[in-house]
């Protein structure tokens, strides 16, 4: 019995070893395989950064080839344009912010630096457009005209809609001002430019002379004295007729007093109008340019002999058009 008791005590024992060899065989097995995996997850990671970082390189280079293309673009706009003149030079402080991104995230400084090029021609471009919204304004305030009812416009809001179609995307309160700045600095130009095309700036008639001027006359049929609306241009009949400026025709027909008419509009309020014609050669809602043949001339409604009676009108007002015509050469 003790002999019994003593092998099965040693049997005992071999087991418990062998079980304790099996367990650590196992714990050790399994840290080896959690090892294993975990070197294979940040080989991946590792390989992905990588992946990532080339694609952010082949991205970025992609950019550059870009904005150097764009950059070539706007070769042609002048140099003389002041940085302070109506929008900020961000050189300075975009210098600053590519070496914290190059810092921070050394991957990403090329993207920084496209952007910061991105931005500098940005500006440029604002002050261009400022640059030559200041020259229109200037030559519509020569002829007496106020620029700003005309970049009053860009504001009413009364007859739009459609589709919202945002042009950034959802993220489009993240976009830089700048961005914002520009996009009203060329519509303002752009209001300005076609108020400036819609001004009278081409003589409207092949110029004998101007057999009647502008204001108060001896009337030609009454011989008193009478307000004349506009200028009288002598001509034959059958001689073209020219728009003044481009608009479109908001008229043609008679009218009493003055026989064949054709009014084009120009927007703005400003309206021309031609009289006694023989002809028209435009009809109503037709596109017109500065110098187009919209008539002929001829001796219809109350009129003494062939000419053409020529208005500028201003918010129904008539005003006197030589002013216009004298300044055709600076408005062009």
């Amino acid at each position: 019995m003790v002999g019994s008791a003593v092998l099965l005590g040693l049997l005992l024992a071999w087991l418990l070893s062998m079980a304790g060899m099996a367990v650590s065989q196992y714990l050790s097995t399994r840290d080896r395989l959690d090892l294993l995996n975990r070197e294979a997850k940040v080989a991946t990671a590792e390989s992905r950064v990588a992946e990532y970082r080339d694609d952010l390189q082949s991205v970025a280079q992609d950019l550059s080839r870009r904005q150097d293309a764009l950059e070539k673009m706007t070769e042609v706009l002048p140099d003389d344009i002041k940085a302070a003149d109506t929008v900020s030079d961000s050189r300075g402080e975009a210098a600053k912010t590519i070496d914290k991104v190059s810092a921070a995230l050394p991957e990403a400084a090329g993207l920084a630096r496209i952007e910061a090029r991105q931005l500098a021609v940005v500006e440029r471009l604002t002050r261009f457009a400022d640059r030559r919204s200041a020259a229109a304004a200037r030559r519509i305030r020569a002829l007496g005209l106020d620029p700003n009812t005309m970049v009053a416009r860009l504001n009413d809001r009364s007859a739009q809609g459609g589709p919202l179609i945002e042009l950034f995307g959802p993220r489009k309160r993240t976009l830089d001002p700048r961005f914002e700045r520009l996009g009203i600095s060329l519509a303002r130009m752009d209001a300005l430019e076609r108020g400036l095309a819609g001004i009278p700036q081409h003589t409207p008639a092949n110029l004998d002379y101007i057999s009647s001027g502008f204001g108060y006359r001896a009337d030609p049929f009454t011989g008193g004295a009478a307000f004349h609306a506009g200028l009288d241009f002598k001509g034959p009949i059958g001689a073209p007729i020219f728009a003044a400026a481009q608009g479109r025709v908001g008229f043609v027909g008679v009218q009493q007093g003055y026989g064949n008419v054709v009014e084009i509009d120009h927007g703005n309020g400003l309206v021309t109008r031609y009289a006694h014609m023989s002809g028209f050669r435009a009809r109503v809602g037709q596109p017109v340019l500065a110098g187009q043949v919209i008539g002929l001339i001829g001796s219809t409604g109350r009129s003494t002999g062939p000419h053409l009676h020529f208005e500028v009108r201003i918010n129904d007002r008539a005003v006197n058009p030589r002013p216009f015509l004298e300044a055709s050469s600076h408005v062009q």
